[in-house]
């Protein structure tokens, strides 16, 4: 039995895609049957010369434009950010939305960094990120003030007085294969962002191989039998497209279609998101 598989589009912050067209585009595909609405995440990276748009603000209006479909960032450079703001903006955007928001982690790298003196160590940011999922966490979801005492952070009776609508907003990590350390962060948490270098689209049966290394790490664990998401990103050719088929049998539960800010005007985006999501 195959999961069921839902579909979503990914899309670059950059030049004609402002914070308003995004959210004109994420009511298109909720109305072009689409289930999610996802963007990318940076903070000075601006490769066109023209602005990028601001990440909560984008999300603000993806949230107000739509009704149904998920979304959220694919992915954010958590180890980058302080937890606490992060947190704030999730609770304020999951209320916003009705419970639809999901966050999307990752290691990053030093794109958006190094301009103001900020180069990590790929090693360190992955402690940190660790530790800011850990108070990101707690943050959304105990009742009481928080103390922490980390490497990175410490806190005293932090407290978020929102609550979410979900229970639980899921995380979804990305890493690339075959590195097996972000999967296996991954399986902690609420889903796995597999890419391959190059952004290759890996065949089912590589695909397969990536999951099984986060299946094995959920055995026995008390997460093993929970909701968890696995990404293929991807892109269709359109609606007859049938090749999602193949990852849904190994285990992927969405397809997304990534747009590219180098390869895919607005034209050619709206093209594609109106003529609806590929065979599922």
């Amino acid at each position: 039995m195959t999961n069921p598989l839902r579909t979503a589009v990914c899309m670059p912050t950059f030049g004609d895609f402002d914070a308003r067209t995004l959210g004109e585009l994420a009511a298109a595909a909720e109305g072009a049957g689409w289930d999610g609405f996802f963007i990318w995440d940076h903070l000075l990276w601006d490769p066109l010369g023209r602005g990028a748009a601001d990440t909560t603000v984008a999300l603000t209006a993806i949230a107000l434009a739509t009704s149904r479909v998920r979304f959220g960032t694919l992915v954010t450079p958590l180890a980058r950010r302080r937890p606490w703001k992060v947190a704030r903006e999730l609770a304020s955007l999951d209320r916003l939305s009705g419970g639809r928001l999901t966050l999307g982690v990752g290691n990053g790298d030093d794109v958006d960094f190094a301009p103001v003196g900020d180069p990590t160590p790929a090693r360190h940011r992955a402690a940190v990120l660790d530790e800011s999922l850990e108070v990101v966490r707690r943050l959304l979801e105990e009742t009481g003030p928080v103390d922490h005492a980390g490497t990175t952070y410490r806190l005293e009776g932090a407290q978020l007085h929102d609550r979410t609508v979900q229970p639980r907003i899921p995380f979804w990590v990305a890493g690339w294969w075959p590195n097996r350390k972000p999967l296996l962060r991954a399986a902690r948490y609420e889903g796995v962002v597999p890419l391959w270098p190059e952004f290759k689209v890996p065949s089912p049966t590589e695909y397969a191989e990536c999951l099984d290394v986060v299946r094995a790490a959920r055995a026995g664990t008390r997460q093993e039998d929970d909701p968890f998401d696995a990404l293929v990103w991807a892109r269709s050719d359109g609606p007859e497209d049938d090749r999602a088929l193949g990852y849904a049998e190994v285990g992927a539960t969405w397809w997304v279609d990534a747009f590219h800010w180098r390869t895919d005007s607005l034209e050619d985006v709206r093209r594609r998101i109106d003529a609806g999501p590929p065979r599922t």
